[in-house]
């Protein structure tokens, strides 16, 4: 049978579109669809937006710290609008270098919804037709959980929506606190929002390190936000005003602004036809996928948020090309999910890389754990209340260092550094023999020579 494509992907994020750039740069004909806008949730309404306004939110700490390195800032003002327009104008450039990279390979380009028609039929609702494809490749990702059987849950906004509001809110609750709830708490308070997070754990960041963890929200309360854990939301109704109010679990009321429901992500196959070509999904809605992204469909494949292995930009991307050196180049390869670097962009930021000290505890009989707190030395003339915490994780038995865990000033840029000395298997003496940069931070991370204690059978001894 003759197709249209020799591949067509659905979904014009990240991992889609470097699957069909990649696929057309070797002479394959490639369609690509997408409904919204190039560039996925990253480039428009995730990394990069919320990293500019992470940027907008520190700079009043920047105009208190002056003071203390001899610095007079007078009145400072800030505009939420001029945010707003000025992010929408960055992403509407890198969504047009999306469109033009595209068009360079010569992809066919549909603004278009695209939905699954049969086992190689693609229908585009924007052109009511079908087109033919030999493989398909699902990169559609997720949206945030708006959490539907909460009563009073059309009254709140989602993380898609905080970009874009219409004037700065003087309050906000926000439920979660995973690392979206985290950032965007982190952001509002910067921004001098009266903040409140509310989680139905005992701690925020479930599945980073404890240390980390119990840091930030130290931190995270200096600064003013007010944390509620071991609660839920259970209701909200109009408070009259524009506001809003939120019943508690356990009985309190808030009154907020705006409330965001930061509680998770869902997939984003609800209508895409899977059933339709035999594509199988779990009870969410996610797509299971084999060890080279393959569906239970052999022709079909997917890849970044909508399989829901790692959901990072960058392991999307990493998938796309995997799945092209091994269906297109003849080259397989399986992605690889280890020692990937994470970070959070929280006020102060984290970085981490491999093991929490929870998880190296079950995986290994011993463990030698180096860590430092301690003020950083831009804090000792500003006179800012503020911790850093570098913590190494290090198999005893093997010296291999298993986990790395940074809160602080560049924790995210340590940590992608540290990602790569990790993946080649460095040990503790690699990271002892590595002559110190002083004065820096990330010398720490060089010069914790002796164990703050140790982990024997998961519990800790000498700490």
């Amino acid at each position: 049978m003759a197709y249209d494509y020799d591949l067509f992907v659905i979904g014009g994020g990240s991992g889609g579109v470097r699957a069909a750039n990649r696929t057309a740069a070797l002479g394959n004909r490639v369609g690509v669809a997408e409904e919204s806008r190039y560039g996925g949730t990253c480039v428009v309404r995730g990394c990069v937006p919320k990293k500019l306004y992470v940027y907008a939110s520190t700079f009043h700490e920047h105009f208190e710290d002056a003071a203390g390195f001899g610095w007079q800032v007078g009145d400072v003002q800030f505009d939420w609008k001029t945010l707003v327009a000025n992010k929408e104008a960055e992403i509407t450039r890198l969504e047009g270098l999306y469109k033009k990279g595209l068009n360079s390979n010569n992809v066919d380009v549909f603004d278009s919804r695209a939905e699954l028609r049969g086992p190689h039929e693609i229908w585009l609702k924007a052109e009511d037709r079908i087109v033919t494809a030999e493989r398909i490749l699902i990169a559609v990702g997720g949206t945030p959980n708006r959490y539907t059987s909460l009563e009073g849950h059309e009254l709140a906004i989602i993380s898609d929506d905080a970009f874009d509001l219409d004037e700065l809110p003087k309050s906000i609750v926000i439920a979660g606190a995973g690392y979206i709830a985290v950032e965007f708490a982190g952001i509002f308070n910067g921004l001098s929002v009266d903040t409140t997070i509310v989680y139905r754990g005992d701690e925020i960041l479930r599945g980073f390190d404890n240390d980390v963890r119990e840091l930030l929200h130290a931190e995270y309360e200096k600064r003013g936000i007010r944390i509620i854990t071991e609660q839920y939301f259970q209701k909200i109704e109009a408070a009259g005003d524009g506001q809003k109010r939120v019943l508690l679990s356990g009985g309190e009321e808030l009154v907020a602004d705006q409330v965001m429901l930061a509680i998770g992500r869902l997939p984003l196959t609800e209508g895409l036809g899977l059933e339709s070509a035999g594509v199988e999904t779990d009870d969410r809605g996610f797509i299971p996928v084999d060890a080279y992204s393959r569906t239970n469909v052999p022709h079909i494949w997917a890849v970044g948020d909508v399989t829901d292995r790692v959901q990072l930009t960058p392991v999307a991307i990493h998938e796309s090309m995997c799945f092209v050196a091994t269906e297109f180049r003849g080259e397989p390869q399986m992605p690889d999910h280890e020692m990937i670097a994470t970070a959070v962009f929280s006020h102060p930021e984290i970085g981490t890389v491999g093991m929490t000290e929870e998880e190296a505890g079950k995986a290994f009989a011993k463990l030698n754990v180096f860590r430092a707190n301690f003020r950083p030395m831009k804090h000792t003339l500003s006179g800012r209340d503020s911790r850093m915490l570098m913590k190494l994780i290090v198999d005893a038995e093997s010296d291999k260092v298993v986990g790395a865990h940074v809160l602080g000033p560049d924790a995210g840029e340590m940590a992608q550094i540290l990602a790569i000395a990790m993946k080649m298997g460095s040990t503790k003496a690699d990271f002892d023999k590595t002559m110190a940069l002083h004065p820096s931070a990330a010398e720490e991370l060089v010069t914790m020579y002796d164990p703050s204690y140790t982990v024997e059978n998961g519990v800790r001894v000498g700490a």
